[in-house]
């Protein structure tokens, strides 16, 4: 599995890909220099089960970590993840009710 990460304008995501195909994608928004919020996670059905969404959450959490970022997990996939796994929680700025 290879997950990378891009950036453009204000927008982020990581890719995900195994065998050459497409296995899921987590998108976030730039907020600032200092901040991210994570607003989507989708991973292909063929990859389901196999902790797609955990290992494209903890690839930015690396990232975040890197920069020196915080986020905020909009979404309700990392939302969740953040609430379950503290490992993580040290780049958290806000958990979503």
């Amino acid at each position: 599995m290879e997950i990378i990460i891009k950036e453009r304008d204000n927008k982020g995501f990581a890719l995900a890909t195994k065998d050459d195909k497409r296995a899921g994608t987590m998108t976030y928004s730039i907020a600032g220099a200092d901040h991210i919020i994570i607003d989507h996670t989708e991973v292909d059905p063929e990859f389901k089960g196999q902790n797609i969404g955990k290992q494209l959450l903890y690839k930015i959490v690396d990232m975040a970590r890197e920069k020196n970022i915080k986020i905020t997990p909009l979404c309700p996939f990392a939302n969740a993840m953040f609430k379950k796994n503290e490992d993580i929680q040290d780049v958290l700025i806000k958990i979503i009710n």
